[in-house]
Order: C-alpha cells, then sequence, then structure tokens
C-alpha cells in the first residue's frame, strides 16, 4: 500500500478540520461560527500541523518533498506553469469576491435601553430620574386592594393603547408589530423591563422616540410621545400592570 505523502496528509487535516467546524456549527448545531473565530482557529491549527511535520529534519524534507520537487523537476515543466497561472487566478478571485460590495441591507445596531438624562422635564415638571419613584408603588405592601385597583386600571390603559404594538401577552407580537421596524420590544424578556428602573419607563413611556437622547443619533422608535395622550397617573398605572403581569421585578437605586 503506497504511503500517503507527509505533504497530502497535512492538507487533508487541515481541510478535515476546517470542514469539521462547519458541519458541526452550522449544520448540527445551527449556530453560524463567525468567521474572525474560525480565521483564529485555523491559525493555531495550521501552525500546530506544521510544528508535528517539521519536528525533525526528515519529518521537514518529506514535507517540503513535493513543493521542491515541483519547482526542480525538469520533468513537471507543464505542471508547474499550470500551478503558477491556476493559483495566483484562484487567489485573485477570492480577493475579488471579499471586495464586492453587499446588497444585502446595512446592519442597524439598537441601544434597547440608551443612557437616560440625569433630568427631564414632562408635564411641565422637572424630574430627577436618579430619585424618581413610582409613587403607587408602596401600595403593594400598605394597600394591596388599592395596588390591585391601580394594576387594573393599568391595564386597561395598556390595552386601549399599547397592545396593538406591544401584544396582548407584552411579548413584542401585537398586530402592529410586523409593520414596525425595529419591533416592540418583549417585554417578558428579562432583558428589557426587569433590567430597568421604574422612572426609566416612566421617561421612554412618556417622551416616545422624540425624547431619546442626542447621542448616538439617530435613534430609531415608533414609540409615540404619551405625554400628550396620557396622564401622569395612567403612565404609572401601565407600569405597575407592565411589571405585574410579566412577573419581573423593577430595578430599585440600591441595586
Amino acid at each position: 500500500m503506497q504511503k500517503i505523502p507527509k505533504f497530502i496528509q497535512a492538507l487533508l487535516i487541515v481541510f478535515g478540520i476546517y470542514f469539521g467546524f462547519i458541519l458541526v456549527f452550522d449544520v448540527i448545531l445551527d449556530h453560524l461560527i463567525p468567521n474572525s473565530l474560525l480565521n483564529m482557529y485555523m491559525f493555531f491549527i495550521v501552525a500546530g500541523v506544521l510544528a508535528v511535520y517539521t519536528f525533525t529534519e526528515e519529518g521537514t524534507r518529506e514535507l517540503l518533498a513535493p513543493i521542491k520537487s515541483l519547482v526542480e523537476d525538469p520533468s513537471k515543466v507543464g505542471t508547474r506553469k499550470i500551478v503558477f497561472v491556476v493559483v495566483p487566478i484562484l487567489v485573485a478571485g477570492y480577493v475579488f469576491m471579499q471586495l464586492l460590495p453587499s446588497v444585502e441591507a446595512p446592519l442597524e445596531l439598537r441601544s434597547i435601553h440608551p443612557a437616560p438624562p440625569s433630568t427631564v422635564k414632562i408635564y411641565g415638571k422637572r424630574y430627577d430620574l436618579r430619585t424618581l419613584t413610582n409613587p403607587y408603588r408602596e401600595l403593594e405592601h400598605e394597600d394591596p386592594e388599592e395596588f390591585s385597583d391601580m394594576v387594573e386600571a393599568g391595564a386597561d390603559v395598556y390595552v386601549r393603547n399599547c397592545h396593538f404594538c406591544h401584544g396582548d401577552k407584552l411579548d413584542g407580537q401585537g398586530p402592529y408589530a410586523a409593520g414596525l421596524n425595529p419591533v416592540p420590544l418583549n417585554f417578558q424578556d428579562v432583558g428589557t423591563i426587569a433590567q430597568l428602573q421604574e422612572s426609566f419607563l416612566f421617561w421612554r413611556i412618556a417622551t416616545g422616540g422624540p425624547g431619546l437622547p442626542d447621542e448616538a443619533a439617530p435613534w430609531i422608535s415608533s414609540m409615540p410621545v404619551w405625554e400628550e395622550f396620557l396622564t401622569e397617573e395612567e403612565i404609572w398605572q401601565v407600569i405597575l400592570y407592565l411589571y405585574d403581569y410579566t412577573g419581573h421585578e423593577p430595578r430599585s437605586f440600591e441595586e
């Protein structure tokens, strides 16, 4: 049985590992591996393969033998010409394909929780968002019955005004959601209101998309300026409902 040259062995190992990554991540796990990470892995794999095959002088000679033969053997002039033409063409073609402009829409990065201003003017009053608290939150322990009434009132406000975008289940899947870009927030997600203080929600709801800060503008938000449609009490009530329905607890200033 003819022994496989070390050069071919090295190529088979490198390409086998490369396609193994593609098979495992892209096909089996269905998680696309970033090119930058794949390139880093392959760099160390190639370096490792070369280190193993060139550990001894004999191994180095065996690894380089096909290359040396291609360059020095007079009987391989034709093959040499083909290789020296085909390889540069393939490399140039690959580089050219990488430089082609993409026809896909540009990626728009969205900051879910933009940094709020320290103070904001809403309903003709100046609020300090660093210390502002929901005036009805204390009823949760002091008067559970009245608190329940406040949550129910907030549910009514939500159904009349908010469910069209944010959905009946507060999951961002309302009947209008498909027509919005980006889609409304999913309040059930622990990465949204569960990470926020109630003062943040009060600011975002009251001032809507136009109230977002100038930093990192332009912002993308379809949120109306609810200050123009809801009372201050109604906004606080709907905030109570958001946390009550989803089972999340608002973050406190001590956290």
